[in-house]
């Protein structure tokens, strides 16, 4: 198993490059530079007394997907205690906003990058009585370290795209070994069950997808009252989650729409929204006046001239989700493969998406077959279809309809995740 040797080998000795590499990313905002030591596995927080379940959500989706079974947790079990760790700036606010608001027994840690001093460090202090991780981040050094400690491991809603399947079959031996560590794991659909069987896992079923069982994004309601006020009136769509590349292409869709509907508002909400200065200067170059594009971040709001709302602010999707009917899911004009859609679509948007779908294809697969979402294929039928979805309310409204019924459909997925934990939820250490 030379391959796992060497990856082990790799991330004993590259520590100092790590350190660098941390210390850029704070740099560039995608690291809090308060808490870096809690990527080489050290805290200040104490271990609270009792059971201690830990949960690890990579990002914001993931994040989002959790909080609404921790919560449940919490619900069935006042004297659980409950580690969450991710990998993200945005995900970690999401979390301390779940803290602030009803759950204040939740501890957050960001998550030890995975070398195995950082990694045996964390679980000597943490101790966790089970691991859950949420979907398919799988770290070879933390997942031995957990198995050499007897730690019960979950994964919880996994899934395996099509890159990620012919990733690990090319180092098979490696999937079965690490694979065989889990005493759990609960595949979100059945293409992602028979992928994790043939790489050699035993302990798999199909529970359904947790991110479609989630309450739909909240909105605060007079965020979204100031914000539908300002563009009262006018055409408006989203480009949600875009990725680089996608903004340029927002903005040619807007200018030949606006042909026909010239107070067309775009509102744009970037993937990341660290990319707003360079975004903003991207399309400002091509607008023939700086008044017709606002930012979020800026505390402005759309105004009469403004063409292009750049939305570059963190954990307000919902917000937009709640203010726009036509949404375009980012990450699929450009061969990222897709965004989430189930955030829009349990909000009753009509959907439209490109080609590139391979994060998501089983959903976006679920929303087409329900005519719950379009799926187009460039620029020029984005335009198209835009056109079309604003010139017929109805065909927006039965899209609509159809996305609202898809979600309806998937429900039931966290309550067999909660009764499939209850086992690994007893006893704990003092």
């Amino acid at each position: 198993m030379w391959a796992l040797r060497l990856y082990q080998l790799i991330s004993l000795i590259a520590g100092p490059i790590l350190l660098l590499s941390l210390a850029a990313r704070a740099r560039r905002g995608r690291e809090n530079p308060a808490r870096l030591a809690e990527r080489r596995g050290l805290t200040r927080a104490k271990r609270p007394k009792g059971q201690l379940i830990w949960f690890h959500a990579a990002s914001v989706g993931e994040t989002n997907s959790i909080l609404p079974l921790i919560a449940d947790m919490f619900a069935a079990n006042d004297d659980i205690n409950i580690l969450l760790t991710t990998g993200t700036v945005t995900s970690a606010e999401r979390v301390v906003a779940a803290q602030n608001s009803h759950m204040p027994k939740l501890i957050h840690q960001f998550v030890p990058l995975d070398r195995r001093p950082w990694a045996e460090r964390f679980l000597d202090h943490w101790r966790p009585d089970m691991a859950g991780w949420i979907e398919s981040e799988i770290w070879p050094n933390m997942v031995l370290a957990c198995a050499q400690r007897n730690i019960p491991l979950v994964m919880i809603n996994g899934r395996l795209s099509d890159n990620s399947f012919a990733r690990w079959q090319k180092i098979a031996p490696v999937a079965r070994k690490l694979l065989s560590c889990f005493s759990l794991i609960m595949a979100q659909d059945q293409t992602t069950a028979k992928r994790l069987r043939a790489l050699g896992a035993e302990a798999v079923e199909v529970f359904g997808n947790l991110k479609l069982d989630t309450p739909p994004l909240a909105a605060d309601e007079a965020a979204l009252s100031a914000l539908t006020q300002a563009f009262a009136g006018r055409p408006v769509w989203l480009a949600a989650s875009t990725h680089e590349g996608e903004e340029a292409i927002m903005l040619d869709v807007h200018k030949r729409v606006q042909t026909d509907f010239p107070d067309l508002l775009t509102i744009i909400v970037p993937r990341h929204a660290n990319r707003g200065d360079a975004i903003a200067a991207q399309l400002a170059r091509r607008l023939p006046d700086a008044s017709h594009l606002a930012r979020r971040s800026h505390q402005h709001l759309p105004r009469p001239q403004t063409q292009i709302y750049l939305a570059d602010t963190m954990g307000e999707l919902g917000l937009f989700y709640h203010a726009a009917n036509i949404v375009f899911i980012g990450g699929t004009l450009v061969p990222h493969g897709g965004q989430n859609p189930i955030e829009a679509a349990a909000l009753g948007c009509a959907i439209l998406h490109g080609p590139h779908i391979h994060n998501f294809t089983e959903i976006f697969a679920g929303l087409r077959h329900m005519q719950g979402a379009l799926k187009i294929k460039d620029s020029a039928a984005l335009s198209s279809q835009l056109y079309e979805l604003l010139q017929e309310p109805r065909q927006q409204n039965a899209l609509s309809q159809q996305a609202l019924t898809f979600v309806k459909t998937q429900i039931g997925a966290r309550r067999q995740v909660l009764e499939a934990l209850q086992p690994y939820c007893g006893g704990g250490h003092g």
